[in-house]
């Protein structure tokens, strides 16, 4: 978390010169709200935050309206503590003292008593002991969360009108339970993490792990140690965490894994099992989206926990399918007859953006577009709503490109080719979901960690008009949502010494806490469903609504993208192929011979019969 926005997206995809990188570099400071000068605040419950305002600007005004009020000292310190727990600032015993506005004396002993009643916790500041910080603990986050919920109703109640009114009247239908399910802040841990160095992270360089690195003050604290995180495009970073592999000791205690590169880095013994090194029980892994968790295992074992569940959607304007009299679309056919009709080149208007630059970009549309027309990659034996993964640790699989559904999905493409802007042979991630975000597309796939490029745009075409639908579906086929995102994971060769304190930041960056706090700062990955479920993640975009209801109804899958060792050079492979085959040098099926030739020799190559 040390490094500047231009240092971790070094050598980012499709960075090719120094004018387009500096437009990357602006466009993520813009979307993570990144400022290299000073770190802003995080960003926490509205509830929250105003309840406090509203309190301590109301004990000050009773305080010196009516001289017969004395200061509530245990209010006063409370509040004081929260605000320097939410600004991720130091608070002491003195500070305390000083803001209880009595006695030291009386404020000491109130002080004893919110201690003696587990409100607040002391963590050692020296190896004496002797100095502590404090900090709220877990019964005082939680109480004041419920508190804070109640001081704005019971305020709307009394003097709101219209819509504060109207939202006062949820509150007793059904409104209550709801803030029952609001997730508490972070608490810090009682002991502070002891690492040498510090706590040193490998992760993506895309918005979710950015906001991370704005949030360093604030998990510092929460951790009790500093936090130095360097990121890297896809590719540099799937190279560093196997060259890490290769030291005899690794550089980092926590990496980020795309989550095809679950088995390859298994295999390799880049990471180790986390049964083997922490309680799984303390993760509550029944809360992480089904296809997330599920990603995350090699043989049996879970090699990492979730940090991002990011499915791949179609985003598409609803403000302009409404003028076009246009239905979302479901199939394959309805999404061509709505590219062709929305795209109007002669006004700048084109109907569709995508993955379409040669190489790893391509490669995971290739494999997402099969998967559309129900073909996986490789030969997965078929189940109830997808295909199975679970025996790919023994080896037995081939691939299964050069087929008639494979066929389809190449002539999709083609097809497709011709309703999309006329840069989209070099458009990869970011590049896509840019024009979208400038109203030059009227649809486009990507990754819901890309939403903020318009959810946070006030001036984007298309803020507040995007609806968020799975893949639409090929003849015989059926709607789903391919899985992407990261897993966080320990490398195999830790030092053993800093394998718990690893594991304990692990499972902290991955609690519901943690991932709430990721959102209210930004970001639009969520791989849990109780973060969903909290009402102040879903007033902030209605993508988690619309992914939980996709999860729900098992449309979120993995299996487009199966995580076998060889996965990263298929990819490769049929981004190469088939970007020949959209250039107009082979034809679709000559794209598919190849990519399936080259395929078996890569596999064959690597032992599998």
């Amino acid at each position: 978390m040390k490094s500047s926005v231009s240092s971790k997206l070094d050598d980012c995809e499709n960075t090719i010169n120094p004018s387009k990188r500096k437009r990357q570099v602006a466009s993520m400071n813009a979307l993570t709200g990144h400022r290299q000068t000073k770190t802003a605040p995080p960003q926490v419950s509205s509830d929250a935050l105003d309840a406090l305002s509203f309190v301590s600007e109301l004990m000050d005004e009773m305080d010196a309206a009516l001289d017969l009020i004395t200061p509530n000292a245990h209010l006063r310190m409370a509040v004081h503590l929260l605000k320097g727990h939410f600004d991720a600032k130091i608070v002491t015993p003195t500070s305390l003292i000083s803001a209880s506005q009595v006695p030291y004396a009386t404020a000491n002993r109130r002080l004893k008593e919110m201690v003696d009643a587990d409100l607040i916790e002391q963590r050692p500041r020296t190896k004496t002991g002797k100095s502590f910080s404090m900090h709220p603990s877990e019964k005082l986050l939680t109480q004041w969360m419920q508190l804070s919920g109640r001081v704005r109703r019971l305020a709307e109640a009394e003097f709101g009108h219209g819509e504060a009114a109207a939202e006062t009247e949820d509150y007793y239908f059904g409104g209550s339970y709801a803030a029952a399910q609001s997730i508490p802040p972070l608490r810090v841990l009682p002991k502070p993490l002891k690492l040498a160095g510090g706590l040193k992270v490998l992760v993506h360089g895309d918005p979710t792990f950015m906001v991370m690195d704005n949030l360093k003050r604030q998990f510092e604290q929460i951790v009790g140690t500093e936090i130095s995180q360097r990121a890297f495009s896809i590719d540099r970073l799937r190279e560093e965490a196997l060259r890490n592999a290769e030291r005899d000791t690794s550089r980092y205690d926590i990496i980020a894994v795309d989550l095809p590169w679950i088995g390859e880095f298994a295999e390799k013994n880049v990471l180790m099992p986390l049964n083997k090194v922490m309680d799984l029980a303390k993760l509550d892994t029944a809360d992480f989206h089904t296809a997330g968790w599920k990603a995350t295992h090699w043989g049996g074992q879970p090699y990492g926990v979730p940090a991002q569940t990011t499915p791949e959607l179609l985003f598409y304007r609803r403000d302009l399918f409404a003028e076009a009299g246009l239905e979302p679309p479901a199939t394959t056919d309805q999404l061509l007859h709505a590219a062709k009709t929305l795209h109007d080149p002669r006004r700048g208007q084109y109907g569709i953006a995508w993955n379409a630059a040669r190489g790893t970009a391509l490669g995971h549309t290739v494999l997402m577009t099969m998967a559309d027309f129900g073909q996986p990659v490789l030969d997965l034996p078929e189940i109830a709503g997808g295909f199975e993964t679970a025996h790919l640790s023994g080896r037995d699989y081939r691939p299964t490109i050069d087929t008639e559904a494979g066929l389809r999905a190449a002539e999709f493409l083609m097809e497709l080719l011709s309703f999309s802007p006329p840069d989209i042979l070099s458009m990869s991630w970011y590049e896509r979901v840019r024009p979208y975000a400038a109203g030059t597309v009227a649809m486009a796939f990507g990754y819901t960690l890309l939403a903020p490029y318009f959810e946070r745009d006030e001036s984007s075409p298309a803020y507040k008009q995007t609806g968020y639908l799975p893949h639409p579906a090929g003849p015989g086929a059926t709607q789903i949502a391919p899985v992407g995102g990261y897993v966080m994971g320990i490398p195999a060769n830790l030092a053993p010494n800093r394998v718990p304190e690893a594991a304990e930041a692990l499972r902290i960056f991955t609690s519901p806490q943690a991932q709430k706090l990721f959102v209210q700062n930004g970001s639009r990955t969520n791989p849990r469903y109780s973060v969903a479920a909290d009402p102040e993640v879903r007033r902030s975009s209605t993508i988690f609504e619309a992914v939980d209801a996709m999860s729900w109804r098992d449309e979120l899958q993995f299996w487009p993208r199966p995580p076998v060792p060889e996965i990263g050079r298929i990819i490769q492979i049929c981004g190469e192929e088939f970007h020949d085959m959209l250039r107009g040098i082979v034809s679709p099926r000559e794209a598919l011979r190849r990519s399936q030739e080259r395929a078996e020799a890569l596999i064959q190559h690597n032992g599998t019969p």
